[in-house]
């Protein structure tokens, strides 16, 4: 039973934006410059980009984020920064935010979500496996140097 909401970007929100998303890549690979980038300034480079951020969020607390940002085509969004605070981990919250974002691809009529994910995150691409994303190979110029695996999930 889901215990939270999901909401939409608010510029109140940035900093749990920011920060949820810099412990995790903390804790499981470091910190790039496009991601200290990105993460710091989530207006301008998604939401101004036409792109989504969604929070889980229970009374005041942000649990988790994620984030939908578009690419070159544009009926195609990377589902990228996904975050749930370390205390939060194990209570599907990252499944119920890629839910979400696959039920507002839909509605928008979105022909596909991709990701970009490493082997050594076992359970993640379990998840994602298990919610019919495919592989892919991995372009020569992607823009995660951590990445060695992408994933499609066709709409």
């Amino acid at each position: 039973m889901k215990t939270f909401e999901i909401i939409p970007f608010d510029e109140t929100y940035a900093t749990h934006f920011y920060d949820l998303n810099i412990e995790w890549l903390k804790t499981f690979f470091y910190v790039e410059p496009f991601d200290e980038e990105v993460l710091s300034q989530p207006k301008t480079y998604i939401i101004d980009k036409g792109g989504h951020i969604f929070f889980a969020k229970k009374e005041d607390l942000i649990l988790g984020t994620v984030a939908l940002m578009p690419t070159s085509n544009p009926l195609v969004f990377e589902l990228t920064k996904m975050a749930v605070l370390p205390n939060q981990r194990g209570q599907h919250i990252g499944q119920h935010l890629m839910q979400h974002c696959i039920d507002f691809a839909k509605a928008h009529q979105f022909k596909a979500l991709m990701l970009y994910s490493a082997r050594k995150l076992e359970n993640a691409i379990y998840i994602y496996r298990k919610y019919g994303f495919k592989e892919l190979p991995v372009e020569p110029n992607s823009p995660y140097k951590r990445s060695d695996m992408k994933m499609e999930l066709r709409l």
